[in-house]
């Protein structure tokens, strides 16, 4: 993975979203419109965490957060979300 040459501040991930599932398991395919946005991605890049708290997480870790967690931000052309660590509920 290339160095990415941002760093989210304190306790903020960069997580770049994984694609939103475009069929069904039986085939069949779904719509942009119908389309659920997904609650997964991978950590792009961290901050150094609070002044006791360290961050656990590492840069390409696959995570999943909560559906309405982070902010949608365009970066050079290409969607990201940033949210605080502790919007991620698993890391895989």
């Amino acid at each position: 993975m290339s160095e990415f040459k941002y760093r989210p501040l304190k306790d903020r991930v960069l997580v770049e979203a994984h694609k939103a599932e475009e069929k069904t398991a039986s085939g069949i395919i779904i719509p942009d419109s119908a389309q659920e946005k997904p609650q997964k991605g991978t950590v792009i890049a961290i901050g150094e965490g609070k002044k006791d708290e360290p961050m656990s997480l590492k840069v390409g870790d696959v995570v999943i957060y909560g559906k309405y967690g982070g902010t949608e931000i365009n970066i050079e052309g290409k969607d990201y979300l940033i949210m605080r660590e502790d919007d991620i509920l698993l890391v895989e």
